[in-house]
């Protein structure tokens, strides 16, 4: 069980480094706007806001491979929990497909790593 547990947090952290790449470098281009289901127009007004948007799946995406490297649970308790409430939030305000994309795959990782941490 903890080798799932390494396993889905790994996913999740290499999925937030690929939101960060589209988002910030494939944003404008045809690729992110039929991901994104974006008008060129709409992708060039919001280039700045979805840029930010990446840098901070990069900064989850660090804190979980932070917490894979150092083998520390409460680490990725934190930053699966961050992912969870970003991936709801998102579900819930802007598209229903993020709560599949996002926050399942984190739920899944939360659970499997709450599961397998070390009682002291």
């Amino acid at each position: 069980m903890k080798l799932l547990a390494y396993i889905f947090t790994a996913f999740v952290a290499l999925s937030h480094i690929g939101f960060l790449v589209l988002e910030m470098f494939f944003w404008k281009t045809p690729t992110g706007q039929k991901i994104f289901d974006l008008t060129p127009e709409f992708a060039e007004q919001s280039a700045v806001l979805a840029a930010n948007q990446g840098l901070y799946n990069g900064f989850l995406a660090a804190g979980l491979i932070w917490g894979l490297m150092s083998k520390r649970t409460d680490l990725k308790i934190f930053f699966l929990g961050c992912v969870v409430v970003a991936g709801i939030f998102g579900g819930l305000t802007a598209s229903t497909s993020i709560l599949y994309i996002q926050a399942a795959p984190a739920i899944i990782a939360l659970t499997l790593v709450w599961f397998t941490r070390q009682k002291i």
